[in-house]
């Protein structure tokens, strides 16, 4: 599929439904440059804990944004993500970033901040962008909006293989860590996770990763034809 470097593709989801792998794989395949929101917030949730920055103070937050450096540099493997230019591409997947990251992102102040920024990142188009408010606060004018889903407890499995969890303690944390920020992403005041009125939502239960990104392939192969 040839590419087209003016739409942008805006994917939304819960954790584990899937669409930080989709995304990645989508834009490999399309040529575009896969922006991931939620790396961003991660880094900056480990700069607040380097920094002993409280995760509830919203004013310290914004600050901390305001003065902070993030850069995402497509690669072959994946984005390599650069905070203030130190490489934590590896530092930000881990368990107590991906909880703090969570707590972080809940904050109105924080998050204005990382839209202008994600919405000069995409702003020429080309890109694969996911996260939770993409296409409902990022950017609302996408051509194409894809919500995934998945049972709970599916995405509990898939985010327990993917930190290669092995005990039934880690796996019994990681799954009420997803259940609360569930809560909290779907019950925050600014951009709660909700689908934009007109994405397609696609239920990833059942569908293989390769299935999911033949779909939205479709989807952009149609919005090409069409326009």
């Amino acid at each position: 599929m040839t590419a087209t470097p003016h739409l942008v593709i805006a994917i939304d989801g819960p954790a584990g439904s899937g669409k930080s792998t989709i995304a990645a794989r989508l834009a490999k395949k399309l040529g575009y440059i896969n922006l991931e929101s939620g790396a961003m917030y991660r880094a900056l949730a480990l700069k607040a804990l380097e920094y002993l920055v409280s995760l509830d103070d919203p004013e310290a937050l914004r600050q901390l944004a305001e003065e902070t450096a993030i850069q995402l540099e497509p690669q072959p493997e994946g984005n390599r993500v650069l905070l203030d230019g130190r490489d934590v591409s590896q530092r930000i997947r881990e368990a107590d970033v991906t909880a703090a990251a969570s707590r972080v992102s809940v904050h109105p102040a924080v998050r204005e901040i990382m839209v202008a920024r994600q919405r000069a990142m995409g702003a020429r188009g080309g890109v694969v962008m996911e996260g939770r408010d993409i296409g409902t606060a990022v950017f609302p004018d996408a051509e194409i909006k894809v919500f995934l889903d998945a049972d709970a407890r599916i995405r509990a499995e898939r985010r327990v293989a993917q930190n290669g969890i092995h005990t039934a303690e880690e796996a019994r944390h990681i799954v009420e860590d997803l259940v609360a920020r569930d809560q909290r992403d779907r019950c925050r005041a600014t951009s709660p996770l909700v689908p934009a009125p007109d994405a397609v939502i696609l239920d990833t239960t059942n569908l293989s990763i390769d299935e999911v990104v033949t779909r939205i392939e479709e989807l952009v192969h149609h919005r090409r034809v069409s326009s």
